[in-house]
């Protein structure tokens, strides 16, 4: 991948030096003209493009995003409530991450989500046990870390 990236900065300054053209629209043209080189190149490469994981990382900070304001709203109206009507819980989460470092952002995913804290993490980091302001239903609750944050975790650590 950082080959990739190298080779398409080296195309864009070319493109510049070639047009001697030292202006920011020169840059994105020759960077733009190196990403459809890539393209047209990407059967030489191992893996996929580089512009895939730089997309799967901007989806992945959309999700936190939209995981931060979604559940703040939550926790805000739980709390503004007159009567505190919520079921705080413990669970156990079994995770199919397998490196320390996949674990150690869906636990800082989970942390900086309101409403959730991570306790505790097994030895083997494959079980995690959550604290939650508010559970309706345990079985959806897992399945949704594991078809929102585990997945796009997933999505930009394997290639």
């Amino acid at each position: 991948m950082a080959f990739q990236i190298l080779l398409n900065l080296m195309i864009a300054f070319l493109w510049m030096f070639l047009n001697n053209d030292w202006t920011a629209s020169g840059f994105i043209v020759g960077y733009l003209l190196g990403i459809a080189v890539l393209m047209a190149m990407r059967r030489f490469f191992d893996g996929r493009l580089y512009l895939g994981k730089v997309w799967a990382i901007v989806k992945l900070a959309g999700l936190l995003l939209r995981e931060l304001v979604v559940s703040s709203y939550i926790v805000v109206k739980a709390v503004l409530r007159p009567n505190l009507n919520i079921r705080p819980a413990i669970l156990m989460y079994h995770t199919e991450l397998e490196s320390d470092w996949e674990v150690a952002v869906l636990i800082t995913l989970l942390c900086l989500t309101p409403g959730s804290v991570v306790l505790e993490v097994s030895k083997d980091n494959r079980t995690l046990y959550i604290h939650a302001m508010d559970i309706q239903d345990v079985e959806q609750f897992g399945a949704n870390i594991r078809n929102t944050f585990e997945r796009a975790i997933l999505e930009v650590t394997r290639s």
